[in-house]
């Protein structure tokens, strides 16, 4: 009974609302409705709860698509919940805005949001049929449609379906909101702001949301260049999408088009032989699809690499699920630095010497990084994007977000941090003789524990033994020597010498997480710890950058839909190393790339016309990663090759791209070459850049063009060409004699972490070096704990 009333309620509001709305011609008083005398009492009381509906409505932004941009401005990925490109109404052509009008409303320009005329044939064939039907202007469409669309938005199911309802009581009040809204609206903006609103707020069918991604779609042109065929087909679908969508319907779609052409002609729009050849085209559809996912992208693993790193982005959102609906509907524009003729090369060079689909399942991955800026140039490997796991086939990005062992690649920070410390880059390592055999049946030494102990690591009992892959003579030997032949043994003892939470400190202000390294002495020597071929790329980087570190970055700008630049967070670099460090330090790694010394580990991989390049091999123990990363003055790439996933079979006895390599493969035999073949195509015609000259050191390389004569040995370094002098015992000699007594004798001095010693604490219980050493050198001295 109470339904009836009102039921009865709101018809009667209706027909008072038609009746006054024929008497003011276009509600020109405004939102409220005056009172009607003839009416009666029931009526006004109708007009009253009319007045006293809700009459606030705004056109809210709308969603739409973003667009991941490379740097040459071609697109990466189109994210969206909606495809929807909003566009002003000055860039949709006229004869679309005409065609969408004169189907829909074609009393748009003359009533005031409601029509008395549709009104009324509305009334009266809803009395006869029960249902409601019609009578909607363009902009009651466009309040109805708005408000479903924000109900949708907001996860309100009821509100978005009430918003559409046509039966019974419902529809009628959804009506008369419809109806009171739209005085509102058409009180509040003009009819081009209107009509701009709606066509880029309604569904046109197959996905597509606003005219301008629908003309994108269908027909592969902006909507400012759509012609009257292609308008009156686009104008007929919104009525019913799914009946009208050209791609699945194209018979009706083509049925429905000529009856809107019908309708501009009698509306004289357009003249009859516009008609009659419009009407007698074919629908011919130049579909451009676009995706709103990476996996679909061009660029999938990049892609992917650029969301997450936007999920970590505060101007995009208080929380990950905020700065996720902001990409998918913000309408934003991102920027990257991503360069496709450089992912081109990597994916080429990669795929030429580790085919994609190899019976081993062997991956191979590569990046490159812009020193000085952590711009991420170009990544890519040697698989195909699939969520399904397979033989050349992952989902797993390889060269951002997987990690792996990384080997002898980790001496660059054990470098690093001597240099960092004090040492002179011609300072010569005390190795120890090889007097053991190792389970990998290696030349190798013996190491006490706790030589390495410190604030990370504490273990004083027991040894462990570290092997070479080739017997190396005891003694003193250069740091440009021992990077070049990647002499493990050394390289333990220099990290006793330096300290080991020193190098570990070290690989953590250059970007690795703590957490993925395995802190002992082993796991730091021998790179056991995981990192990714971006991480570590970007580590050398920063010696390229003379010390400078960037943390690596995908994006160079975001911009909202608006055109407002949004702030960037995580992208301030920061001098980690000195200058100095940082040129000594990438004249001792050219001697990896040495070719005259066929010790060098990277021999193979000198680039070409000399260009100088500094560099380090990674190889895992039993040849299960492999890496080669390096840099010029301009760029810095690493590349990787193993197994992406599951188990790790060695890399030995294999064929690749038809080449058979017997036994274990090294770095420098397959990731080494790749990063050549890599650098040399990046670099091609590029001015050839040198490295800062460190005076008076001898990295045992060339930087000449072949047809120079010179060259020299990697084994080569001032302090073979400088006088020996005898570096004084000062075991069992308090610091400040030490000091005092290695000075005097010209030499440079560190105290290194104290360490257990049969002398009492605070007494010199160790030193880096005895018998001779070159003047001028960094003698390490280590105090007794007690």
């Amino acid at each position: 009974m109470r339904a009836t009333r009102r039921l009865g309620s709101v018809l009667t509001l209706l027909i008072a609302l038609l009746a006054t709305a024929m008497v003011m011609g276009l509600l020109a008083a405004g939102l409220l409705i005056p009172a009607v005398g003839g009416a009666g009492l029931a009526t006004n009381k109708s007009i009253s709860l009319f007045n006293g509906l809700p009459s606030t409505f705004a056109m809210n932004p709308l969603a739409q698509q973003s667009r991941i941009l490379a740097a040459d401005g071609s697109t990466i990925a189109t994210p969206f919940n909606e495809n929807r490109i909003v566009v002003p109404l000055n860039k949709v052509s006229p004869i679309m805005q005409k065609a969408q009008v004169a189907i829909e409303d074609e009393r748009f320009f003359q009533h005031g949001g409601i029509d008395p005329r549709g009104l009324l044939r509305a009334l009266t064939s809803n009395a006869q049929g029960g249902g409601v039907q019609g009578a909607s202007t363009l902009t009651q469409q466009y309040v109805k449609v708005s408000l479903q669309n924000e109900a949708l938005s907001s996860g309100n199911t009821a509100a978005a379906k009430n918003a559409v309802a046509r039966e019974g009581l419902q529809g009628y009040v959804r009506k008369l909101q419809e109806l009171k809204y739209a005085t509102a609206l058409e009180q509040k903006y003009s009819k081009d702001q209107i009509l701009d609103g709606y066509l880029n707020l309604v569904y046109y069918g197959d996905q597509q949301y606003g005219i301008e991604a629908a003309a994108q779609h269908y027909f592969s042109v902006h909507a400012s260049q759509l012609n009257l065929p292609q308008a009156a087909l686009l104008a007929g679908v919104v009525n019913q999408p799914s009946a009208f969508d050209p791609v699945n319907n194209p018979h009706d779609s083509k049925t429905r088009r000529n009856i809107v052409l019908q309708k501009m002609y009698q509306q004289k729009i357009i003249t009859f032989k516009q008609y009659s050849d419009a009407s007698v085209s074919p629908i011919a559809l130049k579909l451009k699809n676009i995706s709103g996912n990476c996996a679909s992208s061009q660029y999938p693993y990049f892609c992917n690499y650029v969301t997450s790193w936007l999920d970590q982005q505060p101007a995009l959102g208080k929380t990950v699920k905020a700065r996720q609906a902001a990409l998918q509907s913000g309408g934003l524009t991102i920027k990257t630095s991503f360069q496709p003729k450089m992912a081109a090369i990597i994916d080429q060079q990669i795929r030429a010497k580790v085919p994609q689909n190899n019976k081993y399942g062997i991956n191979s991955a590569g990046v490159m990084i812009k020193p000085g800026t952590g711009d991420i140039i170009a990544t890519a490997q040697n698989t195909s994007y699939s969520n399904t796991t397979a033989r050349g086939k992952t989902s797993l990005d390889l060269a951002g977000t997987a990690k792996f062992t990384f080997g002898s690649s980790t001496k660059y920070f054990q470098i690093l941090t001597a240099l960092e410390r004090g040492a002179s880059p011609d300072q010569t390592i005390n190795v120890p003789k090889q007097n053991i055999k190792t389970t990998d049946n290696q030349p190798g030494s013996t190491f006490k524990y706790l030589a390495f102990n410190g604030p990370c690591y504490d273990n004083k009992r027991g040894t462990f033994q570290i092997g070479n892959d080739f017997s190396v003579p005891s003694g003193p030997m250069p740091y440009a020597t021992a990077t070049a032949w990647s002499v493990n043994t050394a390289f333990t003892q220099l990290t006793a010498d330096v300290g080991m939470c020193n190098v570990v400190d070290t690989m953590v202000k250059l970007g690795l997480d703590r957490r993925d390294l395995q802190i002992t002495p082993a796991g730091i020597v021998l790179g056991v710890g995981v990192t990714s071929p971006i991480q570590l790329a970007n580590a050398y980087a920063t010696a390229a950058a003379g010390g400078k570190y960037c943390p690596p970055r995908p994006v160079e700008s975001i911009t909202d839909g608006n055109g407002k630049k949004l702030k960037l967070t995580g992208i301030t670099c920061r001098q980690v190393i000195s200058k100095k460090t940082a040129e000594e330090t990438s004249q001792i790694f050219r001697a990896v790339l040495n070719p005259n010394d066929p010790k060098a580990t990277g021999h193979k991989s000198a680039l070409a016309r000399g260009r100088p390049a500094a560099g380090k091999t990674g190889t895992v123990t039993g040849a299960k990663n492999i890496w080669f990363v390096g840099y010029t003055p301009q760029i810095a790439t690493a590349v990787w090759v193993g197994h992406g996933s599951g188990s790790q079979p060695n890399l030995k006895d294999i064929t690749l791209a038809g080449k058979k390599y017997n036994g274990y493969v090294f770095a420098g035999d397959l990731a080494g070459p790749i990063w050549k073949s890599i650098m040399d195509a990046a670099l091609k015609g590029q001015p050839i850049e040198q490295f800062p000259v460190v005076p008076g050191m001898n990295t045992g390389t060339s930087t000449s063009t072949p047809s120079s004569s010179s060259s020299s040995s990697s084994t080569s370094s001032s302090s073979s060409t400088s006088t020996q002098i005898s570096v004084p015992n000062v075991v069992g000699q308090d610091i400040n004699s030490a000091i005092a007594t290695l000075q005097a004798a010209g030499f440079h001095v560190q105290v290194g972490p104290s360490r257990p010693g049969p002398q009492p604490r605070g007494q010199i219980t160790a030193m880096s070096a005895s018998g001779g050493a070159t003047q001028g050198t960094t003698i390490y001295i280590y105090p007794s704990s007690g």
